[in-house]
């Protein structure tokens, strides 16, 4: 299974883990990367997720996503055809840099793009020519095979 996961999602450990929905959802992003360590799960990055990071003007949130992206097997860069669907993708609601992350996440053919923004989730839901299949944290690990 192949899995793009947004910046948000990597940086989920770092909110507010009063807070009950992102204690659970912190859970999950740890579920996850112990399935990606195992090899059930391939972690894809991409220049946009590193771009992104790049721009987190907290140091230590910036060291930990990075730090995550290690873990990834593979690293997407941007294709015309990438550009063109994220342009489609920016037309139909989305921000660039999200319509990028989906972009670049369907042209690889990954298997799913997985976000902890609930308004992300629902938009790229309805988007046309997706290829992958968004889905949030908790969705995603009812998904991995055990």
């Amino acid at each position: 299974m192949r899995i793009y996961l947004d910046t948000c999602c990597l940086q989920r450990p770092l909110d507010d883990q009063t807070q009950p929905r992102i204690r659970v959802e912190t859970e999950a992003v740890f579920a996850i990367l112990a399935s990606v360590q195992q090899g059930t799960i391939s972690l894809l990055t991409s220049e946009a997720l590193e771009f992104e990071i790049s721009r987190t003007p907290d140091a230590q949130r910036r060291l930990e996503a990075t730090a995550i992206l290690t873990l990834a097997r593979e690293r997407l860069t941007l294709s015309d055809a990438s550009e063109r669907l994220a342009d489609s993708f920016a037309q139909a609601g989305l921000s660039a840099i999200d319509a990028l992350h989906v972009a670049l996440a369907s042209t690889a053919g990954a298997d799913f793009f997985v976000t902890a923004d609930d308004k992300l989730l629902r938009r790229a839901k309805l988007l046309p020519d997706l290829k992958i299949t968004p889905i949030s944290l908790l969705g995603l690990v009812s998904e991995i095979p055990q």
